[in-house]
Parts: structure tokens; sequence; C-alpha cells
């Protein structure tokens, strides 16, 4: 089983720029900002013949009851609980100080392997109070520097050399990738919690307290799952910090790597034109879609209220009729478990694979109910088609002339293939392409 290493410390040490490069990528946010990152980001590292999974965590910070600083400790507690070894970073610009023996306390109780990493020493000469770091009661200890890559080799050997010898690198990631979108405070991080089981991102009434794109892997009913928890995509106008942009960019991020997109919608605010723009990133992107409606607890009901708001979504969807639309709530669970079973649905609708065949017959049928357009003369003329590929289900269809081919024929044939094969929940993309075409 692939080990974990978590990267904790005090706020403001560097854990997020050590992480990043670490992983290779801008994964967590970065910020000269004490208490920028708040959630535990994972990723997959690599280094030698070994692979591991790395979790950034937000800063302990031990002297404070304010809301958010308590539960980014309690999320901090989480990682030391689950990671095999601790990176344990300090500030070797700012020198030993009495936050450091608190956080020092907390993972001694652990009783896991703790590397302290000495961070910010940028040249080959240590600080003269290195040593003084020795006083946490730690005996490994490093010096590094995260933003000039100094000193990493090193400090993975050691890593590395705690893991058991057969701990070669992971196979491929087969798993589902479902990313949780929506506005801010629309309860995606509630969601994620509830379909895994356990308090993996931090909820509080606060819109915005997610800001890092969160991958929590699990397995429901023996499949393999990837969540991706995101931050509330606010309106451009509202993106007043660049810890916010980043949030945002990593929403999109997400979107982009995910196979399924559950977009989720405040029930108590009905659909906004905020909503409208969030779903029409999955659209774009040809995503497995579904609309999740949450807080649904909070609506007082009558006898067509279901039927009247999913009527609302649909017109403000319009471009999205084949989502599915299902009404839950994250606080109470119900219907909860249809969520997994519509991920499961849309995903291998998306996976489908049709012989070019039985497609062609399905294309031959809708050409005689309704005859291709015409322009000065000149009819349309379609040849044959063929599937190209999946997530999204890609149709070439060869035709005389890409000009004739105009957009409401193709959402005809497009139409005609749903109600033969289903579809549900996905995109379809048809490209057309002239017979004879050298791109073909």
């Amino acid at each position: 089983m692939k080990k974990t290493v978590a990267i904790v410390g005090r706020p403001n040490v560097g854990k997020s720029t050590l992480f990043n490069r670490l992983v290779g990528e801008r994964i967590s946010i970065v910020e000269d900002t004490p208490g920028v990152t708040r959630d535990r980001i994972f990723a997959d590292v690599s280094w030698l013949n070994y692979s591991f999974t790395l979790i950034d965590t937000g800063g302990i910070e031990t002297d404070t009851d304010n809301l958010i600083p308590e539960m980014m400790r309690k999320q901090a507690q989480i990682a030391i609980d689950m990671a095999d070894v601790i990176m344990f970073v300090v500030d070797g610009k700012a020198g030993l100080v009495p936050q450091d023996f608190e956080v020092a306390d907390l993972l001694r109780k652990s009783k896991k392997p703790v590397i302290v990493i000495v961070n910010k020493v940028d040249n080959s000469r240590l600080p003269d109070d290195y040593y003084d770091f020795y006083q946490l009661g730690f005996d490994n200890m490093y010096a590094i520097s995260s933003t000039q890559g100094l000193g990493l080799g090193d400090m993975l050997d050691e890593i590395v050399a705690l893991f058991p010898k057969e701990e070669l690198l992971e196979v491929e990631d087969n798993s589902i990738k479902v990313a949780i979108i929506g506005k801010p405070n629309a309860g995606k991080s509630s969601i994620l919690n509830a379909l895994i089981g356990e308090e993996r991102t931090i909820v509080s009434p606060i819109a915005g307290t997610t800001r890092d794109a969160i991958d929590e892997k699990c397995n429901i009913n023996g499949i393999d799952y990837t969540f991706i928890d995101t931050a509330g995509i606010r309106k451009k106008n509202k993106i007043y910090d660049n810890i916010e942009k980043y949030s945002v960019l990593r929403a999109y991020s997400a979107i982009e790597k995910a196979d399924v997109v559950l977009v989720v919608i405040d029930a108590t605010t009905m659909v906004t034109e905020q909503d409208t723009k969030i779903a029409g990133l999955a659209h774009e992107a040809g995503k497995c879609v579904i609309v999740v409606v949450n807080k649904w607890d909070l609506i007082q009901k009558e006898t067509n209220t279901m039927r009247d708001y999913t009527s609302d979504v649909r017109n403000s969807l319009a471009y999205m009729q084949y989502a599915p639309v299902e009404f839950i709530s994250a606080k109470t669970g119900k219907r909860l478990n249809n969520i997994v079973e519509l991920i499961n649905k849309v995903y291998e609708s998306g996976r489908k694979r049709l012989s070019t065949g039985v497609l062609n017959d399905v294309i031959g049928d809708a050409v005689m109910l309704n005859q291709p357009p015409s322009d000065k003369g000149k009819r349309l003329k379609i040849y044959y088609a063929t599937q190209t590929g999946v997530l999204p289900p890609t149709f070439v269809i060869f035709i005389n002339d890409k000009e004739l081919f105009h957009f409401s024929y193709q959402r005809y044939l497009e139409n005609k293939i749903r109600e033969s094969f289903g579809f549900d929940g996905t995109v379809i993309k048809i490209i057309p392409r002239e017979k004879g075409d050298k791109n073909k």
C-alpha cells in the first residue's frame, strides 16, 4: 500500500512552497500570508523507485480559539493520523519560537517518525541558531530551501528509507474522478463529507471556507472514486485577492481532470445567473454532469414543489437537458445514495461505444424522417458516421459540405442518437468532416 507523508508546522513557514516543489507543479495556494492553506491537499510524489502520497496542511495555531484556525488544527491532526512519516517544517530565518515546541508536543503524541525540516536556508551556510532546533526533541533534521530547491535530495532519501523496499511505483489510477463545483456556500464540502463518511473538508457557514481543490480517494460498494471538492466560484467582480483567483483556477483545473462533475445548486436561492455560468464550464469541457440541488430540507414543500423546481432548473440550464437533476440534503443524508448511483450511470453513458453499423442505421433513419438542409440548390449529403472517442462520446460524420451542416441539424441528429442509445448525463460531441478531408 502506498505510504503517506504529511507536511505540518505553524503558519507561514513555507509548507505549501515545499509541497509544490516536491510535486512539481503549483497545486497548493502559496501567498505570503499566514493561514492561506486551509484544508489537506493530496498529491503523489515519486522519488527513486518509490511513490508516496504527500499531504499539505494548514498551519497549526495552538494559541487561538477562533473558528477557522481551530478547524485548520483539526484537519492537520487528521493528516497526522493518516501519515506514515511526518515532515515538521520550521522557519530557519525566524529561528526557534514557542509555537514550534507546541507543535512538537502534538507530533510526539502521534508516535510517528518525524523529520524536522529547517526551511528557508537559502545558501550552503547554516544559520547560527540551526542546532537550536534539536531542542524540539527529534533526531532527524535537514536544512533546505524550498524556494531554491536546495537540500531536497538528502531529505527525500531519508523519507523513502523509512518505507518498505517492496513499496514500488503505483499502478495507473483507474478511479472515477468526480469534481464538485458550485457557488460559495452551496454545500459542496458537506456533500463530499457525507459521501465519503468522514469530516474530510472544513465545513462552516462562512462562504469561501474551501480555497483549494481537495482530492479524496475512497471505495464505495467495490468501486474506486476520487472526489474533488473545489472552492466556490464567485463572479469575476467579486474576486478581490490573489488567493481567490488561485482558487477559481484550481476549480477550472478540477473540471478538466474530472470524468463526472456535480454542479451543486443551493435550493434556497433557486438557479442564479452564476449557477448557469458555472454549469456551462462543465458542459463546455465535455464532462458528464449531474445537477445536485442541495439543502432541499430547508424548502417548504407543496404538491408540485419538486416538479416546479425541476422545470426552473431545466429552463435555466437549457443547454444541459441531458443532465439528471437530483434533490438532496447533505445535512440529513436524504437521497444521498442516489448521487453515487447517478455517478455510475452517467460515467457508463460517457464511456458507451456504438458500432459503426448500428450508428449508421440510426443516422440513416433520421435522414429519411427529416431531409438535410439545402442552400442555393445544394443539399447536405451525409455519407456515414463513426464513433471516435468516449468521455465524451465523440462522433465524426462525413459530409459533402461543412457549410451546409447547420447547428440545428446537428442538434437534431444528436437528439436522435440520444433517443436510440440514451447517453444520459453526458455531452455528445459531433464533428463534421468533408469526405476526402486530409485531416480525417
